[in-house]
């Protein structure tokens, strides 16, 4: 009888909902069907699957994978050697941003000139400059961390008010996107990461593709990004990230 949809997202990691998105635009049909009608994946469904989530995570468009899977000269094992050597440049050039940047900073808004009768006003009960100090540490050096300070301290309040309820209503509709199970490849998707690109381009510091990619993986890796994220809706750290790498790769 093969594995049902619900098994299939649970065993790959991804939404039912995302399944059914790559059913209709052809890119993994299940083999079977229950006598009900239902969908049924064989292991060689789940082997493309697979192959699937592979170049997915490389940044590949969705008709960019079909074309790669469907070849008919293709061989599995060249599809491996290939996803190995895209993986390992992927490595090498994410380390080399890291050093080139630090990561960046997207956390902390520097040098904010409230009293703290409006800090707390402005931000309730997250105190802005709780990391003042690390950020200093791992990025003081950096282009992004001198902008952002020069920026920061130009703000007045009703400035920071603004940049929080700008974040909020982003937010929120990221995550009403989420919960609908829209794919993070997706056009609406992709236009939210650009948004937040922006948002920070404009605020706080120039945030090209790359520096924005890189942002994303630490919003995963870094368990305080994670939780901020995550907390508006759970698996939208994720999402976003690699909302925000599909996003990089459709400007490129």
């Amino acid at each position: 009888m093969g594995y049902s949809v619900g098994q299939v997202a649970g065993f790959a990691g991804v939404t039912v909902r995302t399944l059914h998105h790559y059913d209709e635009i052809g890119l993994l049909s299940p083999s079977g069907r229950s006598p009900a009608g239902h969908r049924r994946y064989d292991d060689a469904d789940l082997d493309r699957l697979q192959r699937i989530l592979f170049y997915r995570e490389l940044g590949f468009p969705l008709d960019e994978v079909a074309v790669l899977l469907d070849d008919p000269e293709s061989d599995p094992r060249e599809h491996l050697r290939r996803q190995h050597a895209l993986l390992t440049d992927r490595i090498a050039r994410l380390q080399q941003m890291a050093k080139a940047v630090e990561h960046a900073m997207e956390a902390k808004k520097m040098g904010i000139n409230l009293t703290p009768e409006e800090k707390f006003e402005v931000f309730g009960e997250h105190d802005p400059e709780q990391y003042e100090e690390e950020v200093r540490e791992r990025w003081g050096g950096t282009e992004a961390y001198a902008e952002s300070q020069r920026r920061a301290a130009s703000y007045t309040k009703d400035d920071w008010q603004r940049i929080q309820d700008q974040s909020a209503e982003w937010g929120s509709r990221y995550a009403a996107l989420v919960e609908a199970g829209e794919p993070a490849e997706g056009e609406r998707a992709m236009d939210l990461a650009e948004e937040h690109r922006l948002h920070i381009t404009t605020w706080f510091y120039d945030c090209p593709y790359e520096m924005h990619t890189c942002l994303g993986e630490m919003y995963v890796a870094d368990e305080r990004f994670k939780a901020f994220y995550d907390a508006l809706r759970p698996g939208l750290a994720e999402h976003l990230r690699d909302a925000i790498l599909a996003n990089a790769v459709r400007r490129a």
